[in-house]
């Protein structure tokens, strides 16, 4: 099959399939009639599936949120920067003091969140690299730290971080473990349960599919435990709409504390039926051959990448254009071969350009679009030899 018409490989927001859409098109409900309680019981139970966690009964009443392993999904009507605030908020107290290292813009993110509610000890990595992990174990060697937040996988530079190694190094040193997985969790492994996550957050418009704007948390027993004991001392900093408390009162009623996104939570309820269908790992592995085909392609085309080899990203990857080539190439490539890519962040603005391999993206439509990238080089004046794009993808 080939792909025809637009072809859009940006990492998130990603395109939505139309039974999201239709979804988010149902006329408003109430929020708090047992319409929109079933409604909440299976997106829950979606949830579950996408994190990766036992099963539960997508049926109101049945504790949809919660498992045989213990960890309860929390909806969150705000992206997935606001569940990672909501976490952070809600699990640290102000003089705690947690390491966040970083290689990237929304590592630096969680860091930057973290000042807000407790102490941080920033390991700022360039851009790209590997984390040190045996920089990172002398740090938990030194016994002070509460907890070890990272940004699972970064989509500014097209790396993931190796989340098993750091979850057995917080196992060891008895610190809590926190994963940023908003562009990791329904594209890649992610394995909360195994790796004794506290907390993994993920956003809907990112490897989900779902639509812009809502967000989830996975919480361990232990991490509500944790969340619990600190309020009830008083030592929770400030915050109201974010609090977590609250948001445990109402999962067992398939409610939200606040006036949900409504809709937004019909067409996500709708995108993670599709994941389902699809299966984790089938989705994983279609992300991988995805990803694996961009990057072979352009290496063996003389591109350079930016993320560190046997670290690359398979749900963005990060390429840097060749000399003489800048952000022109990508407006082009969008008005003319009608094929959208995403620019750099910060310092690298105008050297670089990502190409998502996330959410329902078909192979066919990755595949088209790698030619009309390859075309529009060549407009451009870049010596791009004829090549057979269809075999890096087979």
């Amino acid at each position: 099959m080939t792909h025809s018409g637009d072809c859009f490989l940006v990492p998130g927001p990603v395109r939505m399939s139309d039974a999201c859409l239709q979804a988010m098109a149902t006329p408003v409900m109430t929020a708090r009639g047992p319409e929109f309680r079933q409604v909440m019981a299976e997106l829950n139970s979606g949830l579950r599936h996408a994190f990766n966690l036992t099963p539960s009964e997508p049926k109101m009443k049945t504790q949809s949120w919660t498992g045989e392993d213990g960890y309860k999904v929390v909806v969150v009507s705000g992206s997935g920067t606001a569940a990672m605030e909501m976490v952070i908020a809600n699990r640290f107290r102000s003089n705690d003091l947690v390491l966040v290292p970083t290689n990237g813009k929304f590592g630096e993110r969680v860091a930057d969140i973290c000042k807000r509610f407790c102490n941080v000890k920033h390991l700022q990595y360039e851009w790209g690299r590997s984390f040190d992990h045996y920089e990172i174990e002398q740090q938990l060697e030194r016994g002070c730290y509460e907890a070890l937040l990272i940004c699972h996988n970064e989509t500014s530079t097209g790396i993931t971080q190796d989340a098993e190694a750091i979850a057995e190094m917080c196992e060891r040193h008895g610190v809590a473990f926190v994963l940023d997985g908003i562009t990791s969790v329904g594209g890649m492994p992610v394995h909360p349960a195994k790796w004794k996550a506290e907390a993994v957050v993920m956003g809907a418009q990112k490897c989900t599919a779902g639509p812009s704007g809502i967000a989830a948390v996975a919480l361990s027993e232990h991490c509500v435990e944790r969340i619990k004991a600190i309020d009830q001392q008083g030592e929770t900093g400030p915050r109201y709409y974010f609090d977590m408390i609250s948001a445990l009162k109402k999962g067992d009623d398939d409610q939200t504390p606040w006036t949900p996104a409504i809709n937004l939570a019909m067409g996500w309820g709708a995108a993670l039926e599709n994941l389902k269908v699809e299966g984790n790992e089938t989705r994983w592995n279609r992300c991988a051959t995805m990803a694996d085909g961009v990057r072979r392609l352009f290496l063996d085309l003389g591109f350079q990448l930016l993320a560190d080899d046997g670290q690359r990203s398979n749900t963005v990857t990060a390429i840097m254009y060749p000399e003489g080539i800048d952000d022109t190439w990508r407006t082009a490539l969008k008005e003319k071969y009608h094929t959208q890519v995403i620019g750099a962040q910060d310092h690298l603005k105008g050297k670089m350009f990502r190409v998502g391999s996330m959410g329902e993206t078909p192979v066919d439509e990755m595949v088209e679009g790698c030619k009309r990238m390859l075309a529009c080089f060549r407009e451009f004046g870049h010596d791009v030899p004829e090549i057979d794009v269809d075999a890096y993808f087979a």
